[in-house]
């Protein structure tokens, strides 16, 4: 079988593993670089809208066994649109294709949902490192939303 490159970093697979009591703990321990703080909300509150909300979908980010970053994302079966709207990669693992592989993976489980046909994702217009991350999976900026964030969207080819 063909390792995909995209999804990996050297010899360390990344894989989304859904939120339990198993990776509660390691997720709430992940840190964002001090300058990122005002980029994301801390996954305290992610953990607490996840629970709360329905279609609210969040994931571990896990490399070579351990939780390295969270995601969060909505695909409502009414609607041919995903919304990525939580990411972090913890500040002593960014720089290692994590973020990028973690993204891929995402892409690949919102693609295998059958019902998509395109993916938002809104983040902070000074946030530099998601605009180059996010445009090199061929998202496209489109407005700012009400709250000042860019939002980007990517349409998945149709197979």
């Amino acid at each position: 079988m063909k390792r995909s490159a995209d999804a990996r970093t050297g010899d360390r697979p990344v894989v989304l593993r859904p939120v339990g009591e198993d990776n509660r703990a390691a997720i709430l321990a992940l840190e964002l670089m001090p300058e990122q703080q005002g980029f994301v909300a801390s996954n305290v509150d992610s953990l607490e809208e996840a629970g709360e909300d329905d279609e609210a979908i969040a994931r571990a980010v896990v490399a070579a066994g351990r939780v390295v970053g969270f995601l969060m994302y909505s695909a409502p079966e009414d609607d041919d649109e995903a919304i990525i709207y939580r990411f972090m990669i913890d500040r002593r693992e960014q720089g290692k294709g994590l973020g990028r592989a973690a993204v891929a993976r995402v892409l690949e489980e919102i693609a295998q949902l059958g019902h998509i046909r395109r993916v938002s994702i809104c983040y902070e217009p000074d946030n530099e490192a998601a605009r180059r991350l996010y445009a090199g999976f061929g998202f496209v900026e489109t407005e700012l939303d009400e709250d000042g964030e860019m939002i980007a969207v990517l349409e998945l080819s149709s197979k």
